[in-house]
């Protein structure tokens, strides 16, 4: 049996393509049975349609295959019927797939006779809801020329119009019966037409679309105003390959232009608006992040830029109303993109102004709202410069673009960021004036954050110094000097401290000890216990015995662990006994030998309890150093402790300097700005006494 010699009982006109294209485009599954229902001809579409391959339905039962039972009668019948008398059958059919689903098919079935007479059914089918959409495309692809919004023309290969959609002719003002014979640039009224139609020809020669091809003009129905328009050019050819002409779509991109030059302008904005997130606040100072501020708006927001902080507002106080005189304000940072001799006209940093209500700084601070002067004039110059001076400064400069844009932070006005443009010609405008006020925000709580710390942190250095003791730098038979250095990286009060009494005897006794922890509780906690040791050394109590007093009032208060020592220098035995409750040792340094850390009994911190103190006495000659200090000195998270002693012995140099030299060489060389935890030193040298 040859298949291609088939031919259905109804007539069939062999002159008439065959449309293979939308078959293949609908997946139409082509089956063939003989009289007993089995398959003899199965299409590969047939597997994509049912899940079938070629070796699993040819002989098969096409009803045991492709029918579920309770179809099967009436799908035996209309065969039969097919079969008998040569009419087909067309309609809906749920067929059933290989795993078991269902489909919807739109089947068509006829009678196929072969050349010896033989008689077949031929079976059409293809998925119901794909065929309902082509269906739907060949609607819409009818209308789509007449009803696209998109403009479109078909043109020769000549490049003459053949036909003109009616949203070209919105387009270009023109009817489109004035298109069609005429060329491009008769008709386009585009200002680059030898562009248009140079690409055209190379689309006819080369086949290969040019889309999104960008042009601009004035159309005869909108002359006042220049479009932009979006061209598509794409070779159209026959099945068997003939040029036929060319298509163009024209989109109106106009608005689309206009959107991306705002898209544009915001990307650059967010780009500002990330840079000023990474650069500005990395601080925890008023000063550095109002030259971030600065650096970060010049050049990109203005030419000119200065950041003025109200004074009351560095001294956490309120701004005054604005009926009450002149606010003051202390300029932060000056920043010019170039040299201009428009910095002379503001004020230096660090200075000092008054500014009247007038001024225009000052109406943004009272207002709380940005103050914008898009082309400034003559007469607008004394609201912004400071003085007469500062007027012609400001004229000679250029200055011809003004903005002020308040620094906020939870509701309160802080200052003003201040903008001027002299090279850049154009003036601020609303965008402008949303990026400086997104900048400033940000900038506000940076310098809120910083001005509120300096401010908590000078209240807990005067508190913890307030707790330390005033001494004078003599003894008998010594010579002290001190320091106190509080946490670079915290604004919390510190719990260490250090103490120098007399004795009787013109004894000294020397402490120094380290509440762990910080805050008011701990910096309370270290008043007590330095009030208690003074108590206990009036008692004249040996220094073993004043730590274990120590250690009894410490375990009295809860969640504190205290390191001490305590040592007394006795001018008649040049001896000094010295007793340790958990602390770092202290370090002695004896001209012509290299300085050592006592060898001492370690012993528990204080309020561990129950645990026992030793005292060791250590002979002391004149010229010889003894340094007490607290952990913060030498620990810290990136070094090795052992190494940080090391570099202690090795700063202390010859003990025959000052002793004054000797804290600041200390302090400097083993102090970090990030360093967590305060410091208490105390250095004691002994001298000759009568």
């Amino acid at each position: 049996m040859a298949v291609d010699s088939y031919q259905s009982d109804e007539e069939h006109d062999a002159g008439d393509p065959r449309p293979t294209g939308l078959l293949d485009l609908l997946s139409v599954a082509a089956v063939v049975l003989d009289t007993r229902g089995r398959i003899v001809f199965w299409t590969p579409q047939a597997e994509d349609l049912f899940g079938y391959t070629s070796e699993e339905a040819l002989g098969a039962e096409a009803g045991r295959l492709l029918v579920s039972p309770g179809r099967m009668e009436s799908a035996v019948r209309l065969f039969s019927e097919v079969l008998a008398t040569g009419q087909g059958w067309a309609g809906a059919f749920p067929v059933r797939r290989k795993d078991g689903s269902s489909r919807l098919t739109e089947f068509r079935t006829m009678r196929l006779l072969d050349d010896e007479g033989e008689v077949y059914a031929l079976g059409i089918a293809a998925d119901r809801n794909l065929l309902q959409r082509v269906e739907t495309d060949l609607a819409l692809c009818e209308r789509l020329i007449y009803q696209s919004p998109i403009g479109l023309a078909l043109l020769d290969p000549d490049l003459k119009f053949l036909l003109v959609n009616p949203a070209l002719e919105r387009i270009d003002g023109m009817p489109a019966a004035e298109h069609v014979g005429r060329s491009l640039r008769e008709t386009l009224p585009l200002t680059d037409i030898e562009t248009v139609e140079s690409a055209l020809r190379q689309v006819l020669t080369t086949g290969t679309p040019l889309l999104d091809q960008y042009h601009v003009g004035q159309p005869r129905n909108d002359p006042g105003r220049q479009h932009a328009w979006s061209l598509s050019f794409y070779r159209l050819e026959d099945a068997s390959g003939r040029v036929l002409g060319a298509a163009v779509s024209v989109v109106d991109v106009t608005e689309r232009h206009q959107a991306a030059g705002e898209a544009d302008r915001a990307r650059r904005r967010l780009a500002v608006i990330a840079d000023a997130s990474a650069r500005i606040g990395t601080t925890l100072e008023v000063e550095r992040t109002a030259r971030e501020l600065a650096e970060v708006a010049a050049p990109v927001l203005a030419d000119v830029v200065a950041v003025d902080v109200l004074d009351s507002a560095l001294a956490c106080r309120r701004m005054s109303s604005p009926d009450h005189g002149p606010e003051l304000f202390r300029a932060l940072a000056l920043k010019a993109a170039h040299p201009t001799v428009a910095t002379r006209a503001a004020d230096p940093p660090g200075d000092l102004a008054a500014y009247d209500g007038d001024r225009l700084v000052t109406l943004c601070v009272h207002t709380g709202r940005p103050v914008l002067i898009p082309h400034v004039q003559p007469a607008d110059l004394p609201r912004i410069a400071r003085d007469a001076d500062g007027e012609a400064l400001l004229a000679e400069a250029g200055v011809h673009s003004y903005l002020a844009v308040p620094l906020i932070a939870h509701g309160e006005v802080l200052g003003a960021l201040d903008l001027k443009r002299t090279r850049n010609p154009l003036p601020f405008d609303e965008d402008d004036v949303v990026l400086a006020a997104e900048i400033a925000g940000r900038a506000g709580v940076a310098i809120d954050n910083a001005r509120w710390f300096q401010s908590v942190r000078n209240t807990a250095l005067t508190l913890q110094r307030s707790l330390l003791p005033d001494h004078s730098p003599r003894h008998t038979g010594l010579e002290v000097a001190s320091r106190y250095e509080p946490a670079q990286a915290t604004s919390e009060v510190g719990g260490d401290w250090y103490d120098v009494i007399p004795l009787d005897g013109d004894r000294t006794a020397l402490v120094v000890g380290d509440v762990m922890g910080n805050g008011i509780d701990a910096a309370a906690t270290m008043g007590r216990l330095r009030t208690a040791t003074c108590a206990y050394a009036d008692l004249d109590l040996a220094p073993e015995a004043v730590l274990r007093h120590l250690d009894k009032i410490t375990c009295d208060l809860e969640h504190y662990i205290v390191t001490c020592l305590y040592a007394v220098y006795d001018p008649a035995t040049n001896s000094c006994t010295v007793a340790n409750a958990g602390h770092v040792p202290p370090a002695l340094a004896r001209p012509g030998r290299p300085p050592v850390f006592l060898d001492l009994p370690t012993a528990a911190p204080l309020g561990v309890g129950g645990v026992p103190f030793e005292a060791v006495t250590v002979p002391m000659e004149p010229g010889d150093l003894l340094v007490l200090y607290t952990d913060g000195l030498v620990e810290t998270r990136q070094h090795a402790i052992d190494d940080r002693l090391d570099t202690l012995l090795s700063l202390l140099g010859e003990p025959g300097a000052s002793l004054e030299a000797v804290c600041d060489r200390l302090v400097h060389g083993l102090r970090h700005a990030d360093d967590h935890d305060d410091v208490a030193l105390l250095l004691a040298r002994v001298v000759d006494h009568p």
